[in-house]
């Protein structure tokens, strides 16, 4: 029904610019009583009509498109950026509280200021071979649960936001997160539940953290290329650098 709209109302737009030109030429010819004039400029007129659709549509529709895919990819990564400074940073840490492994992932995380595009698609690589078994006991599954619900507000205002349509990936993560708050929330405790339980949860915990994972690298790799101070600093509070610090040593 909206494509018959808008089809019916370009249709008409059409039709009335061709009946205004009409009685332009008319006016012309009326006026000058010159009929070869008319049809003359017609006919080159049409002969030009292709060329202006390569210039207008080809060039120019190209041009305006890329312009337009580069205004929202930096809204998406300001939304993205958002994200991270206002909970993504957070919960990397406290994923990795309840990773026994975390100590291994860290290693692959040790992100440098000289690191290269290479560099960022080995670390993605390895993290997705990385096998992440979440131990949901291994530390304060309340507190971690409260620190969600704290953000969850934060989280469902970014899935409104229109320039996230195109995001799949951090869509993806977004989701991830709100269905493991959910998860955590709908349960009256968090303490004494069944073996399968905990493997349900811990699955939850897997996906959110290996999504959030691969989302924060490709953000870390964009600060490294459009802006090198924020860059500086995503790499000195390193999440996974237990000895991590904003202060500049030398």
């Amino acid at each position: 029904m909206k494509f018959i709209r808008r089809f019916s109302y370009y249709l008409l737009v059409g039709l009335v610019l061709l009946v205004l030109s009409g009685i332009l030429y008319g006016v012309h010819w009326a006026i000058f009583r010159d009929s070869r004039f008319v049809y003359r400029y017609l006919v080159l007129d049409l002969a030009f009509l292709p060329i202006e659709v390569v210039v207008v549509t080809l060039v120019v529709g190209v041009l305006l498109a890329e312009r337009d895919k580069r205004i929202r990819v930096d809204k998406m990564n300001m939304v993205i950026g958002a994200f991270f400074s206002e909970i993504g940073a957070e919960l990397l840490g406290f994923f990795a509280l309840f990773d026994p492994a975390s100590g291994d992932l860290a290693v692959l995380l040790q992100i440098g200021v000289d690191w290269s595009p290479q560099d960022f698609a080995k670390a993605k690589d390895a993290v997705r071979k990385h096998p992440l078994r979440m131990d949901p006991r291994a530390d304060d599954l309340n507190r971690f649960c409260g620190d969600l619900v704290n953000k969850r507000d934060f989280l469902l205002r970014l899935l409104e936001n229109s320039n996230l349509l195109e995001h799949e990936t951090f869509t993806g993560l977004l989701w991830a997160v709100n269905h493991l708050t959910e998860e955590l929330t709908f349960r009256e405790t968090l303490e004494g539940l069944p073996e399968a339980d905990y493997a349900h949860l811990a699955s939850d915990m897997a996906r959110a953290y290996s999504l959030l994972i691969i989302e924060w690298l490709d953000y870390m790799k964009h600060l490294k290329a459009a802006y090198p101070y924020l860059y500086s600093l995503a790499v000195r509070v390193n999440p996974f650098n237990p000895e991590a610090s904003p202060v500049i040593h030398g």
